[in-house]
């Protein structure tokens, strides 16, 4: 089967005169048809880009994920909507689907989808995941069949035990076979099979000994926790690097994310293998000199080892901030007691603070040879809060209750642009003569009953790199 590019599907979509039937669709699935084209992303304005091969690359769209520093601005955001039966069927009982407390499904979408507004009132392309799912699957039959492949490899038929395959009929046996699912799957809309994919099902079948020949029961496996973009992975320099989560029954979203990359022709720079974990929560980009990875109750150190020894930070220092004391699932990830707001300014929880905070972060800081290529351990044992000074950043305190509200789990879209679920928390940040841009405040309540806030729901797969980015000055002055 010859393989087809979003941008093939789009372009063969206007010959065919589609353009009204697309106009239909959501902003997200026309934000999924700019990026996968190329097409300038209306950032904020940005004075100049200087003009490399390599920033040429990144905005004609051969090199379309990068991250190399939080501060910087925010084009391309992936976010996925808390709706269908995942999200239902994780609601059923919140604390084992790894929820804080009972959400309710209309307000958690309703608030999503104001937060989804926000990014595009601040310039972000905002790409869902059941957008990118649907992209192209009722135009071109290779997103059909892509779709369709990635459902079968979902959707599980099996005989329930005790019963073996030689107990049904020959015409019976054929409905436990790949050859009847595809049938099924073949008749399914778009969006029965993007369901599929999300729940996981698992249909047993028992011999009936009537004249239906069998009966069925179902179980699933809803990815109730995709709503977290941030986890699955995480977007260095080098691009996107795809994790491996800790929890067993998140496994699958993996899986998803990197068939969503692959579709928008995003390149997956590797992927954390066992024994390591990763988990795009722990992962801070600070620039080309330095990245942050926190290890502890979620992300290892063997992760670290991993991105060092395959290269795939792009970065000279690796700090990896280390969580031995406290490992506790209110503080599970570092971007639950740490952000940055800009570019010397950052937050931090205040009790992990200090020598002798019962709680303190350890940083352990790995240099790269530029001769070898290889990293090794630099600076052992540095509290946190200390390193950060020594890198040259203001600490914006975050008390303790509040950091319980998601104060820490801010979203920095760039240029000092942020937004927060805390009004107390945003009102001390913006009083600090330390920080200079804004913060908005928006509801998040819903969303944040399942563990997570606008840090946690949105991965930025691509801002604009700082040097690309030239002042007015030093334009004029042909620098």
């Amino acid at each position: 089967m010859e393989t087809q590019t979003l941008a093939d599907t789009m372009q063969a979509s206007m010959e065919e005169g589609a353009v009204e039937r697309l106009m239909r669709h959501s902003r997200s699935f026309n934000d999924v048809k700019a990026v996968d084209a190329g097409h300038a992303l209306h950032p904020p304005p940005l004075k100049k880009i200087r003009k490399t091969g390599h920033s040429e690359g990144l905005f004609s769209g051969s090199l379309k994920a990068v991250q190399e520093d939080e501060n910087e601005v925010a084009e391309v955001v992936i976010v996925c909507e808390p709706e269908g039966a995942t999200l239902m069927m994780g609601g059923l009982h919140p604390r084992g689907s790894l929820y804080e407390r009972p959400v309710n499904i209309d307000i958690a979408k309703a608030q999503h989808a104001a937060f989804r507004e926000v990014l595009r009132a601040h310039g972000v392309r905002v790409l869902t995941v059941r957008e990118i799912l649907a992209f192209g699957v009722e135009e071109r039959m290779g997103a059909r069949v892509e779709l369709e492949d990635l459902a079968a490899n979902t959707l599980t038929y099996k005989l329930a035990e005790g019963h073996q395959l030689s107990d049904l009929t020959k015409a019976d046996q054929y409905y436990l076979s790949d050859e009847y699912k595809r049938t099924v799957l073949g008749s399914m809309s778009t969006s029965q099979l993007i369901e599929i994919c999300l729940i996981n099902p698992t249909v047993t079948l028992l011999p009936s000994y009537r004249d239906t020949g069998l009966t069925a029961s179902y179980t699933f496996e809803p990815l109730s926790n995709l709503v977290y973009t941030r986890d699955q992975q995480i977007t260095t320099c080098k691009g996107i690097v795809m994790g491996r989560l800790r929890s067993q029954q998140r496994q699958k979203e993996v899986e998803l994310m990197q068939f969503c990359f692959r579709k928008l022709g995003l390149p997956i720079a590797g992927q954390i293998i066992e024994p390591c974990f990763l988990e795009g929560g722990d992962f801070f980009p600070m620039g080309q000199d330095l990245a942050l990875v926190g290890v502890g109750l979620r992300s290892n150190v063997e992760a670290c080892q991993q991105l060092m020894e395959q290269d795939l930070l792009g970065t000279r220092r690796l700090g990896v901030v280390r969580d031995d004391f406290d490992r506790d699932q209110d503080r599970m990830h570092l971007d639950c007691v740490f952000s940055v707001l800009s570019e010397k300014c950052c937050i931090m929880l205040v009790t992990i603070m200090g020598d002798d905070s019962k709680t303190k972060r350890l940083v352990d800081e790995y240099v790269r040879d530029p001769a070898t290529g290889k990293y090794s351990l630099a600076r052992e044992g540095v509290e946190f809060s200390a390193f950060m000074r020594g890198e040259g950043f203001t600490i914006i305190p975050i008390m303790h209750d509040d950091q319980l509200a998601y104060a820490c789990n801010v979203l920095n879209l760039g240029k000092g642009r942020i937004i927060s679920v805390h009004a107390q928390s945003a009102r001390q940040i913006v009083k600090s003569h330390e920080f200079e841009g804004d913060v908005q405040v928006i509801d998040f309540s819903q969303v944040t009953s399942m563990y997570g806030s606008v840090h946690c729901a949105s991965q930025v797969v691509r801002r604009v790199p700082r040097r690309f980015v030239q002042d007015g000055a030093a334009a004029a002055n042909g620098h």
